[in-house]
């Protein structure tokens, strides 16, 4: 295989995979789950593992106390949800067992796409201090060029604008890039970007996405060559 100073590769333009984060690095959607509902019950709101599966997976912590606290009438100022989302915060990291958690395959699929010149990014609607947490953990810190969290924009998953800053910031178009997410919100998210689509059913069973570009239940038995490239970047 040529190196970086290769000219046959050198005229390559770039290619890059864009992964989520909770479901699909770490499958810790259980941990967000149960935390999610305890501050929501110390406030006198009551929400089902049923209900945040449906309809809490994939956005942001901000967000989805925005929505318990209103739809239960309870204050949503940003003060309020602040506080709600560092007791969330708190209940995660004390919960969290970070190595167990990780999506089964991933490090060699990293590998894979690191040792195939594939740039790696993270979008996510986590906020950064909980992605850096569990990639420290896991000796995955130096792993990815680009994190774009829910601290990095306004609009979070299904907006597509972390997608786009991802690609605006590493400057691979969405013709060379492709993402990998386990919820609805990503899955949009990815698709108004631009990008094809690879879903993890970490989160949601096979059925529950319409027109996925791939649907793997895991990354083993998975190279990067498996991934849903335009032709042209293939």
């Amino acid at each position: 295989m040529g190196g970086p100073s290769d000219p046959q590769r050198s005229s390559i333009a770039p290619r890059a995979i864009l992964f989520d984060f909770n479901g699909v690095i770490i499958d810790d959607e259980a941990i967000q789950c149960d935390a999610t509902i305890a501050v929501l019950d110390s406030y006198g709101v009551a929400l089902d593992r049923n209900s945040y599966f449906r309809e809490f997976v994939g956005i942001s912590d901000w967000e989805c106390f925005r929505r318990g606290l209103s739809c239960a009438g309870r204050p949503t100022s940003p003060a309020a949800i602040e506080e709600a989302v560092a007791r969330k915060a708190f209940l995660y990291q004390e919960r969290l067992g970070v190595v167990d958690l990780l999506v089964p395959g991933l490090r060699p699929f990293l590998a894979a796409t690191i040792e195939c010149e594939i740039r790696i990014g993270i979008v996510s609607g986590a906020r950064r201090e909980e992605i850096e947490l569990v990639l420290e953990r896991c000796d995955l810190e130096q792993t990815f060029e680009l994190i774009v969290a829910a601290d990095d924009v306004r609009h979070g998953k299904p907006d597509p604008q972390g997608y786009l800053l991802a690609m605006s910031q590493m400057g691979v178009p969405p013709s060379h890039s492709v993402a990998i997410e386990d919820s609805h919100p990503g899955f949009a998210a990815a698709r108004a970007a631009g990008l094809r689509c690879a879903v993890l059913t970490t989160s949601h069973p096979p059925t529950a996405f319409e027109h996925p570009d791939r649907v793997w239940s895991d990354f083993r038995h998975h190279t990067p060559a498996d991934l849903p490239w335009a032709p042209s970047s293939a």
